[in-house]
C-alpha cells in the first residue's frame, strides 16, 4: 500500500510538472508573438507524417500530417517519416546451398512505412534493421535450397522472402512491398562443368534427331521402291525426273539411262534362247 501511494504521488507531481512547464511555454509563445509563430507552426509533405512527442510522451491523436501542424516551443519534439516506397540492394551473400555447393546471390527489397508511430518507437532505425534483416533473409532461404531450385524458382523464392521480411517487419510498422533475385554467380569450375553438360546433352539430343530422321528416310524409300517395283511406267517419271534434276546443275555431259523394259526384253529373250540350247 504504501508502495502505490508513492508511486501515485509521484504521479501526480509528474503531472503537475508537466502541466507548469506547459503553462509556461505558452507564455512565453504568447509574449513573443509573432515571432514565436516560426517556432510553432510547421509543415509536412502529402508523403511525410510527424510523429510528435511531449515532454517525452507520444501525443494523442497519431502522426501529424499533410500540410501544417503545431508544436509548443521547448516541451514537444517531432520526428518526420518519409512513407513512399524506398528501395535498397541486398550485399552479394555467399550462401551453401543444400546441396553443399556455394554460390554468391544478390537481392533488391522494396518496402515502405505504413505506420509511422510504430516505426518510430518500436525500433530504433527501421531502415538500418530492414537493411541487415534483407540480408539475413536471403541466407537462411536459399539454403534450404538446392542448386537446380534456385537457379530455376527465383519467382517462388522471392515471393518466400517477401512474406518472411514482412512478417517480421510488420512489428516495426514496415511493409515489404517485394523482394527480386537480381543475380545468381557461380564458381567458375561448376560453370565450365555445367556447360560441358549442357552440351553433351545438345549432342545426344541431335544424334537422337538425326537417328530418327534416318528412319523415317529409310521407310519413305522402301516404300517408294515398292510403289515403283510395281509399276514401269512409274519407273520411268523417276528416271526422268532425275534426268531434270541433273540438267538445272552445270554439267557439260548428261548420261540418259537406257529404259528398264528394253533391257528386261534383251534378257528374257537370251534366258529363252538359253534354255532351249539346253534342251535340244
Amino acid at each position: 500500500m504504501l508502495q502505490c501511494n508513492s508511486d501515485d504521488g509521484e504521479l501526480e507531481s509528474a503531472t503537475c510538472c508537466s502541466a507548469i512547464l506547459m503553462m509556461v511555454s505558452v507564455l512565453l509563445v504568447l509574449a513573443t508573438l509573432p515571432l514565436s509563430l516560426y517556432m510553432c507552426v510547421k509543415v509536412v509533405q502529402e508523403y511525410e507524417r510527424a510523429v510528435i512527442f511531449r515532454l517525452g510522451r507520444l501525443v494523442k491523436g497519431g502522426a501529424k500530417g499533410p500540410g501544417i501542424f503545431f508544436i509548443i516551443p521547448c516541451i514537444d519534439t517531432y520526428r518526420k517519416v518519409d512513407l513512399r516506397v524506398v528501395s535498397f540492394d541486398v550485399p552479394p551473400q555467399e550462401v551453401l546451398s543444400r546441396d553443399s555447393v556455394t554460390v554468391t546471390v544478390d537481392a533488391v527489397v522494396y518496402y515502405r512505412v505504413n505506420n509511422p508511430t510504430m516505426a518510430t518507437n518500436n525500433v530504433e532505425d527501421y531502415s538500418h534493421s530492414t537493411h541487415l534483416l534483407g540480408a539475413t533473409t536471403l541466407r537462411n532461404v536459399l539454403g534450404t535450397k538446392c542448386l537446380a531450385e534456385i537457379l530455376s524458382e527465383r519467382e517462388q523464392i522471392s515471393h518466400w522472402m517477401e512474406t518472411t521480411l514482412d512478417e517480421a517487419t510488420d512489428p516495426w510498422g514496415v511493409k515489404v512491398e517485394r523482394v527480386e533475385i537480381k543475380d545468381v554467380r557461380l564458381p567458375v569450375q561448376l560453370q565450365r562443368t555445367m556447360a560441358a553438360e549442357a552440351e553433351a546433352a545438345r549432342e545426344a539430343r541431335a544424334k537422337v534427331i538425326a537417328a530418327e530422321g534416318e528412319q523415317r528416310a529409310s521407310n519413305a524409300l522402301r516404300e517408294a521402291s515398292q510403289i515403283i517395283s510395281c509399276s514401269s511406267s512409274a519407273l520411268q517419271l523417276r528416271y526422268l525426273q532425275t534426268l531434270s534434276s541433273i540438267s538445272a546443275e552445270k554439267n557439260s555431259t548428261i548420261v540418259f539411262p537406257v529404259p528398264v523394259d528394253i533391257v528386261s526384253c534383251f534378257l528374257n529373250k537370251h534366258k529363252k534362247g538359253r534354255t532351249a540350247i539346253k534342251k535340244s
